[in-house]
């Protein structure tokens, strides 16, 4: 297998081995981004994510991405936990800042951090941050990947790419400037993690509070691309995209023309893909403008048979890893 997630046929496999246990409303299932337990009279909410490609603030990425899969069921997130695992020869220095990341990540949205673990390893080359965030919420309240109905609209909230632009500007600034980026892109490329930002807790809350909303879903490795096949196969929909209302973000472009990477396969924390009843649609995006978060909608879920496609006709570009993934490996190789 080649570097990244697995194979969609081999993780569904190995995920339909999980028996359901007591309590469990939402178990691992492809393109469901959290577990819901009910749990003494509410409904606990945990997601799991490790950051693997970036290491350049690595804990705030990390507290960020496991802070949005919460977000996209509805719950708050409310506690955190880490492992962090340090290549052979770091120092105490080098595990402070991943802490103060992580510590400051947490602050930023009223989370606690609440235990986990630290190591040095020889197993790893580089910092891995495994992030564990649990929160609650409502069951009459939560939302799933698989609650799209054919007929809602499709929603976009975001650019899509910044995660992986942002990346690509801190860790291969080299390449971009050989490849003629200016330098100006490049630094703004790398603020993107604090403008617009790759957290979605508000953009989720912004949707939900309009009503209507039948699903959510976290574009991450893959890129939206391959989210909207989560979200489709989770549903058991299609989906007919308009390419040309999908925003990228001028520097994003420009990075990925440069490097010939293309931004629907792009990792993309920092957007959110919203199913919702169609009139409440314009509401959502309005809602998401007056909270300065470029929105609109972008398609509607079709029957299954239909597959996901653009709205001409064409299929939609399919991934079998993210495009940093094999940027970075055909850099090594």
């Amino acid at each position: 297998m080649e570097v990244g997630k697995l194979p969609p046929n081999a993780l569904k496999r190995l995920l339909a081995r999980a028996k359901p246990g007591e309590g469990v409303i939402v178990g691992p299932g492809y393109g469901e981004d959290a577990a819901a337990v009910e749990f003494g009279g509410t409904v606990l909410v945990a997601a799991a994510d490790p950051i693997t490609f970036a290491t350049d603030r690595i804990g705030y990425y990390a507290v960020s991405v496991n802070a949005n899969d919460v977000a996209v069921v509805g719950a708050e997130p409310k506690f955190f936990l880490a492992t962090i695992l340090l290549p052979d020869g770091s120092s105490e220095a080098d595990a402070d800042l991943v802490f103060e990341q992580i510590e400051a990540a947490c602050e930023e949205i009223n989370v606690a951090l609440i235990g986990g673990h630290t190591e040095v390893t020889r197993s790893v080359t580089q910092v891995v941050v495994s992030g564990c965030m649990l929160g609650e919420i409502d069951r009459h309240r939560l939302i799933t990947s698989h609650g799209a109905r054919v007929g809602d609209a499709v929603v976009l909230a975001g650019g899509i790419a910044i995660e992986g632009a942002s990346i690509l500007a801190r860790e291969a600034a080299d390449d971009l400037k050989a490849a003629g980026v200016d330098a100006g892109v490049i630094d703004c490329a790398k603020s993107y993690l604090d403008d617009p930002g790759i957290c979605i807790l508000d953009y989720a809350r912004a949707a939900v509070n309009q009503g209507g909303v039948t699903a959510m879903h976290d574009p991450t490795e893959g890129g939206l691309a391959t989210a909207l096949r989560e979200l489709a196969d989770a549903s058991g929909c299609g989906l007919e995209i308009h390419r040309d209302r999908i925003h990228v973000w001028d520097d994003c472009a420009v990075i990925c023309a440069a490097l010939s990477i293309d931004p629907l396969g792009l990792i993309a924390s920092g957007s959110l893909l919203i199913t919702c009843e169609p009139h409440r649609a314009v509401m959502i995006v309005r809602a998401l403008a007056m909270e300065g978060v470029p929105a609109d909608v972008i398609g509607r879920v079709v029957e299954p048979g239909c597959g996901v496609r653009f709205a001409d006709g064409s299929p939609l570009p399919s991934f079998e890893r993210d495009e940093i993934a094999r940027f970075f490996e055909a850099k090594r190789g």
